[in-house]
């Protein structure tokens, strides 16, 4: 049985609880931590959501907030199966076979 497994990255949400509204907030203290990183880098570590972060980084992220990897990376993995495909869906219309228009006949004027 396959596995959709999916994350969010909280990092914003822990410095905010911290008090630190700024992403600059955070560059001194990974700083000294051995993390220099520029200003743009540090704004896409909190406002996106990374697809790749070293041991390192999440070691000093979690030393930062006193927190551990679980309160910065929740992960929920749910069972990926298959939607059956069912016979009327909502936005078919069922038709009334027992009543049927009339055949039209095309009648020329003489022509």
């Amino acid at each position: 049985m396959k596995r959709q497994v999916d994350y969010t990255w909280r990092l914003a949400e822990l410095m905010a609880a911290r008090g630190m509204h700024n992403t600059t907030d955070l560059m001194p203290l990974l700083l000294e931590r051995g993390i220099d990183l520029s200003r743009p880098q540090v704004y896409r570590l909190v406002k996106e959501r990374p697809e790749r972060v070293s041991l390192h980084m999440m070691a000093a992220l979690c030393d930062i907030f006193a927190c551990g990897i679980e309160d910065l990376v929740t992960v929920t993995a749910t069972d990926a199966r298959r939607k059956k495909v069912s016979s009327s869906s909502p936005n078919v219309v069922e038709l009334n076979k027992a009543v049927r228009p009339r055949r039209a006949r095309v009648i020329t004027d003489g022509y």
